[in-house]
């Protein structure tokens, strides 16, 4: 992997100097963690014109969460702990006579900003923008395997949460459970704080599990992910518990399964981010659901849990081969409940047999 590190470092160096930056400040822990294979705790990245730092308040542990550092990456960990990493490598470009430094403005903070300018005065500091994200955009195979793996890990927990007794059991209790599940089958942890809706709080997006009870008749909608090796994956599903599923319950199921079905289909090589939401949008909405519906349909995944690309009605660009996104459709009917399905899958051409389904999990609607 430290040539994998080494040729990210190597895009970014090249993309600096075209625009005419002798070095790279990184800040963003998700992006020191893709360029540099670790992110312990307020690390930050100097990419410079021959050589790249890590700069650490702290030694990095090597635990899995921080990740597994580039061995050849030069690291330097302060002496003092009140230090601030970013402010040392400001401090460097200067000493090697960087007359620019590009640093990630979204990220950083105006106070850092200003002890960045106070420490080397004569560096130019410019705005890098999102150039690492848009690096990390479209994923290498062994990315795709982390998140393939982190998807089989989240199939197995809910799998066998289906296979227990779910009435009575209260949302907050379900979804410690769950997360105890993905830990127990190889996860780093939970990908994002795992949500379970029952009855009338089922199909809401990202809710939080309340102390509510699980009741015979009710929608169920559960909502989790793996971090497996700093890579995230997302599947929701929606069950019935108990008895058969009410006819307004089918009804609604099976409008939400078709419109996450278009959009899954649209996920295609060259396909507008915008176009990608409208065909799971436009299912809903001539149902009559307009008003319900979540800002975008789906967004993209790796490192982080909600990256680019926005599957939104405003998103500007097309999809790429080997970009993983998420489609989540869902409805939520105030005071009686709702649906949502949720998949991660990765585009890839037709050829090669068109999207790649990662989380397998029945869409069948289970009365449970």
């Amino acid at each position: 992997m430290s040539d994998v590190y080494a040729a990210r470092r190597g895009l970014l160096r090249d993309r600096c100097a075209a625009a005419g930056n002798a070095a790279a400040l990184i800040t963003r822990p998700a992006n020191v963690r893709y360029l540099s294979g670790a992110s312990p705790l307020g690390a930050v990245l100097l990419v410079g014109p021959t050589d790249d730092v890590l700069f650490c308040a702290g030694a990095p542990t090597g635990e899995a969460d921080e990740g597994r550092l580039d061995e050849h990456l030069r690291v330097c960990v302060l002496g003092n702990p009140g230090a601030d990493p970013a402010v040392a490598a400001a401090d460097m470009a200067a000493g090697v006579r960087a007359d620019s430094l590009a640093v990630e403005e979204h990220h950083i903070t105006v106070g850092r900003h200003r002890a960045l300018r106070s420490v080397a005065p004569r560096l130019r500091l410019a705005d890098l923008g999102a150039a690492v994200e848009q690096q990390r955009l479209v994923k290498d195979e062994e990315e795709i395997a982390c998140l393939r793996i982190a998807a089989e890990i989240a199939d197995q927990a809910l799998g066998e949460l289906l296979e227990s007794i779910l009435v009575g059991r209260t949302e907050r209790h379900l979804a410690l459970e769950l997360e105890r599940r993905l830990v127990d089958h190889g996860a780093d942890g939970p990908a994002f704080p795992t949500s379970v809706g029952t009855g009338p709080h089922s199909g809401r997006s990202r809710h939080r599990p309340s102390d509510r009870r699980v009741e015979e008749g009710d929608f169920l909608s559960v909502c989790l992910g793996a971090n497996y090796r700093g890579y995230r994956c997302e599947i929701g599903r929606t069950f019935v518990i108990g008895t058969s599923p009410a006819d307004w319950q089918i009804a609604l199921y099976d409008l939400v399964f078709t419109a996450q079905r278009a959009g899954r289909e649209a996920l295609l090589p060259g396909a507008a981010y915008r176009d990608v939401d409208h065909a799971a949008r436009s299912v809903l909405d001539s149902a009559g659901h307009a008003e319900a519906l979540a800002p975008s349909t789906g967004h993209g995944v790796g490192l982080e849990i909600d990256e680019d690309p926005q599957l939104a009605p405003t998103a500007m660009g097309k999809l790429d081969a080997c970009v993983p996104v998420t489609v989540e459709p869902g409805v939520h009917l105030p005071g009686r409940g709702g649906v949502r399905i949720d998949d991660t899958l990765v585009v890839r051409p037709e050829a090669d047999g068109g999207p790649e389904l990662l989380t397998i999990t029945t869409k069948e609607l289970l009365a449970l």
